[in-house]
């Protein structure tokens, strides 16, 4: 039963015309209202995956529930189809069950805030704002556990529920969920940073409605999402061929030994209409990699990949949502069946916007990136200090962004473009570790006329016993270039314990105890290249080799021979006249087939390839 919208004034909104100064003035003011949003959320927040990296994402929707400006793309329709319930004024939602809103929260992490706006007795707006909380209770530390084989291992699931109910906060509620988190201080002040985030947005919409009027208001957002879509209809009718194309990408691996996973992505138009269908993915695992990718997310993902490309200017919102249609296969990895655990869909998520540059880039290669955008690495480190204090860390680690056509991948950067580094002096202030290396991998990202970006090698030093996890991934699959450009390198994580021993250990591991003195060396993976590495200019790489960027080993990649940190101009035109040009048809390097990658993998890292899948035993077993 759908969700019963109460209103003392049913009024229905008057259609107006609205001149381009007021619709200008009124989009920059929600573009601003969005920015508030972010600033006061960092600034209430305490956990320091919201306070310093900003894993939360605004959204300030229409009375219908279209996002108007936001990251994610809107949730409330799958909030107002599954809500048996009223929404009134006064009223506030909280909720996190990725099986309450049809995926549009991926994982029970993520607590999404929802505050419908009023004014005057009528449905003015909705303000929404989620955030990564550190620990929502589970069998581990963190509520991410690589092993989980299903969501009720994860930690407490909320439906959505009102933590607000005409204007009066549900104190008992609140207090039975934050018993079920290790870090209840924590949760409690992110909680209340993101209602503080969402009512700030709501005093904007309400002044902007004092200032033009509601209906003036109502006309200028319906202009907004129409003039997206005009935009979004052009784009798709010269961009997007009739004819399918087809793309795949892997997951390595799902932690337990399995792997990799495919997902796989059809495109191709209809009329005015995108369809992207996910034929061919994966079954769910039965661990915690499953991806539950709502359709209206992936729509907002397919829109903001095509508006950065081909018109940066567009303001990205709901409006295209009819133009496109997604077809995700129920029971794959991308649509798990209930209860599949959803903890890990880090790194499905991160693959999905390879499998997007993929796709796009086929019919224009020379607006295709390279892959890099691969996975979200995580660090967890807990314990107990030698003063009896509880400690826990949740990082977000940075990779190699993708060499793309107009420049290098930049070098250590995050997945997330608003996201930023947990400083190593709140690291060193706040948790029992020192931070003994921070730099990129030379050579990591793919050689190319731009060069994939590199990773990060960075090295923690324990200076107190306790546990640690590690949830990476590109360490068996390579960050693909194209065009020419050259795969990235992979991730590899080393253990080196206070005695001198080391080992490389695996990239999704849970429970690692360390002691004192104990260094782990956290090293991510680099961007894939972009174009002939045989046009890079030779300059350019002598400069990246004097700047630690590039080896000069590495240099030779791009045909280059440096001496004594200059160009060697006689020996490098002879390197070059011995390395074949880049085939023009061939637009993708992965660096191999997947089957040829194990025995590379096995020799380069010592770690046993991942096998494979366990989902035909599970699917013969089902049947």
């Amino acid at each position: 039963m759908p969700a019963k919208i109460i209103e003392s004034n049913s009024a229905p909104f008057t259609a107006q015309t609205i001149d381009p100064v007021t619709l200008e003035v009124i989009e920059n003011a929600l573009r601003n209202a969005r920015v508030e949003m972010d600033a006061t959320l960092v600034r209430t927040a305490m956990s320091p995956g919201i306070r310093e990296q900003g894993d939360a994402f605004p959204l300030i929707a229409d009375h219908k529930g279209r996002m108007i400006v936001g990251q994610f793309g809107s949730f409330i329709d799958g909030f107002l189809r599954g809500y048996d319930g009223t929404v009134e004024e006064g009223d506030m939602f909280l909720m996190s069950d990725p099986y309450s809103v049809e995926g549009a929260i991926s994982h029970s992490n993520d607590w999404m805030v929802l505050l419908p706006v009023y004014r005057g007795g009528r449905l003015l707006a909705y303000t929404a704002m989620f955030g990564h909380q550190s620990d929502i209770g589970g069998k581990v530390v963190g509520s991410m556990p690589i092993d989980a084989h299903s969501i009720f291992e994860e930690g407490v699931r909320i439906p959505p529920v009102k933590i607000y109910s005409k204007g009066e906060y549900n104190a008992d509620l609140i207090r039975l969920v934050m018993h079920q988190s290790r870090k209840a201080d924590w949760c409690s002040a992110d909680l209340n940073a993101l209602i503080a985030a969402c009512r700030v947005a709501a005093r904007r919409v309400q002044e902007m409605a004092d200032r033009f009027g509601e209906d003036t208001y109502v006309a200028a957002t319906g202009e907004l999402l129409a003039r997206n879509r005009r935009a979004m209809k052009h784009l798709i009718a010269t961009s997007i061929g009739e004819e399918p194309v087809s793309f795949q990408d892997y997951i390595c691996d799902d932690g337990m030994g399995f792997g990799p996973y495919r997902i796989r992505c059809s495109m191709w138009r209809e009329g005015e209409k995108v369809i992207l269908d996910f034929d061919g993915t994966d079954p769910q695992s039965p661990a915690a990699i499953n991806f539950y990718l709502n359709e209206n997310m992936f729509k907002m993902f397919f829109g903001i990949y095509m508006i950065m490309v081909f018109d940066p200017q567009i303001l990205f919102n709901d409006g295209f949502y009819d133009l496109i249609e997604v077809r995700i296969p129920q029971g794959s990895l991308l649509k798990p069946n209930y209860p599949a655990a959803l903890s890990g869909r880090t790194h499905a998520l991160g693959r999905i916007f390879d499998i997007l540059g993929g796709l796009l880039g086929q019919k224009t290669p020379q607006f295709l990136n390279a892959a890099g955008f691969s996975s979200s690495p995580h660090l967890f480190f807990s314990g107990t200090d030698g003063e009896g204090r509880w400690f826990q860390l949740f990082q977000i680690g940075f990779g190699g962004i993708p060499g793309r056509p107009l420049g290098d991948g930049p070098d250590g950067h995050s997945l997330w473009p608003g996201f930023t580094n947990v400083p190593n002096e709140f690291l060193e202030r706040y948790f029992p570790l020192i931070i003994e290396r921070y730099e990129t991998v030379a050579d990591s990202g793919g050689a190319g006329l731009h060069r994939g970006g590199n990773g990060i090698h960075m090295t923690y030093r324990f200076t107190e016993p306790g546990t640690i996890a590690i949830h990476d991934d590109r360490w068996f699959t390579k960050p693909w270039g194209v065009n020419g450009g050259r795969p990235g390198a992979r991730a590899r994580k080393v253990l080196e314990k206070a005695d001198g021993t080391s080992q490389i250990i695996g990239n999704k591991l849970e429970n690692v105890a360390v002691e004192a003195g104990d260094r782990l060396h956290f090293i991510t993976w680099g961007g894939g290249g972009w174009g002939d590495p045989l046009q890079r200019d030779p300059e350019l790489v002598a400069k990246e080799v004097r700047q630690g960027l590039v080896t000069v080993e590495g240099a030779r990649a791009y045909g280059v021979v440096i001496v004594d940190g200059a160009v060697d101009i006689e020996a490098t035109a002879q390197l070059r006249s011995t390395m074949p040009a880049a085939d023009p048809a061939a637009i993708f390097d992965f660096g191999g087939e997947v089957e040829a990658l194990r025995a590379a993998c096995e020799a380069e890292t010592g770690l046993p390839a991942p096998r494979q899948p366990i989902w035909t035993r599970h699917a013969v077993a089902a049947e």
